[in-house]
């Protein structure tokens, strides 16, 4: 299993960049230094006392004294060295183990086990350690087999999509060229209703073929139109006006931005996401010729790009329901499409890792569409 390194830990501050083993060196060193000291000026005490030439029982109770202090001073300086060798053995070398260990694991082998087993305190600490590292292995390697098995389940749906939406396009274009073969050759044998009929026949199979040519749109995003490079949104947005010329100048409609900047993404979909915002903008308009903005400015490194215009809006209240997959809120015979133009924005603005929403507190009339995208940077 590879799993890249965790990040460098936190740099110490202060006193606490000394590591712990010279905290005790330096306090030892310190003790060691005041015994020493102890031990001369007693002596010389005890020397100074004997020059003067005491009486035989004063005599008699310095050679006590000064056993009983040699035995004392022996005595801690054994006990002395008994405590720096237990914490030498009980803690020192323990908690060195122990980092050792939790080092292996955060440069990346997360499969090393932590195992130290004194003192108790270490030893529990250890244990939790690494219960929580058998438990995030475990997690990760569930979701890594989940990961798996979605990549094969998302390629087996996509390939069968693929190979279903063309095999569902020629009996599609079959009976909607028949049936209005059918019209044109016994038209003046047919009433009004047998008219009707086929003309909804005609309009179903026209309206399935235009579902599976947006699903097909819809599971291309990310997948077929190439990589991400530095790309001019000018000349994207210039590209999706060339394609909408037509319904632009039938509508009357004015789309006006002002120095578009360049971006990491794709000249495809960012085309056809400025493309669809555009002919949103134009097909949900009001009784006033269209007039649609675009514009960009740039935030935490990203740019964010608007779209406002003039037309009918959108209700906060189906603010996140008109990014859902065939969501519509208006009726077809009023608003023809497929519901999945705005779902296919939002698709193509997070594969570029960004986020599209609509601005609730936009003023005036008409809709506000803002979407971010990565900026350029030093990819020039």
């Amino acid at each position: 299993m590879s799993i890249g390194p965790l990040p460098p830990p936190k740099e110490p501050t202060g006193l606490g960049r000394l590591p712990l083993a010279r905290w005790f060196i330096v306090t030892g060193a310190l003790v060691l230094v005041a015994y020493a000291v102890g031990v001369v000026v007693t002596l010389m005490m005890v020397g100074r006392v004997r020059d003067v030439g005491p009486r035989p029982e004063v005599a008699a109770a310095l050679d006590q004294v000064t056993v009983t202090l040699v035995v004392l001073f022996s005595v801690l300086l054994v006990a002395g060295v008994g405590v720096a060798v237990v914490v030498r053995l009980a803690v020192l070398k323990p908690l060195k183990q122990l980092t050792e260990q939790v080092r292996a694991v955060a440069a990346g082998d997360f499969d090393h086990r932590l195992d130290v087993d004194r003192p108790a305190e270490l030893a529990e600490l250890s244990s939790h350690i690494d219960s929580m590292r058998r438990r995030i292995l475990t997690g990760w390697r569930h979701a890594e087999e989940q990961s798996d098995e979605l990549r094969r389940s998302n390629g087996e749906l996509e390939q069968f999509a693929y190979v279903a939406s063309h095999d569902l396009q020629e009996p599609l274009r079959k009976v909607a060229s028949f049936t209005q073969m059918l019209e044109q050759r016994y038209g003046e044998q047919l009433d009004d209703r047998a008219r009707q009929y086929i003309s909804y026949a005609v309009d179903g199979a026209k309206r399935m073929q235009g579902l599976i040519n947006d699903l097909l749109d819809f599971s291309r995003v990310g997948r077929v139109t190439g990589e991400r490079v530095v790309t001019d949104t000018s000349q994207a947005l210039a590209t999706a006006l060339e394609n909408l010329s037509a319904r632009i100048d039938d509508t009357e409609a004015v789309v006006t931005w002002h120095d578009l900047p360049e971006v990491i993404g794709n000249r495809v979909q960012l085309t056809q996401l400025f493309q669809n915002l555009v002919e949103n903008a134009v097909k949900f308009r009001s009784e006033l010729p269209p007039r649609i903005s675009i514009a960009a400015r740039q935030v935490d490194g990203m740019w964010e790009f608007s779209c406002s215009d003039n037309g009918i809006g959108v209700e906060p209240k189906y603010a996140d329901r008109i990014f859902l997959i065939f969501q519509r809120l208006h009726p077809r015979d009023v608003y023809p499409g497929t519901g999945i133009g705005l779902a296919l924005c939002r698709k193509i603005v997070e594969y570029h890792g960004g986020q599209l929403w609509l601005d609730r507190e936009a003023e005036g009339p008409g809709a506000t569409f803002r979407w971010t995208l990565p900026a350029a940077g030093d990819e020039r």
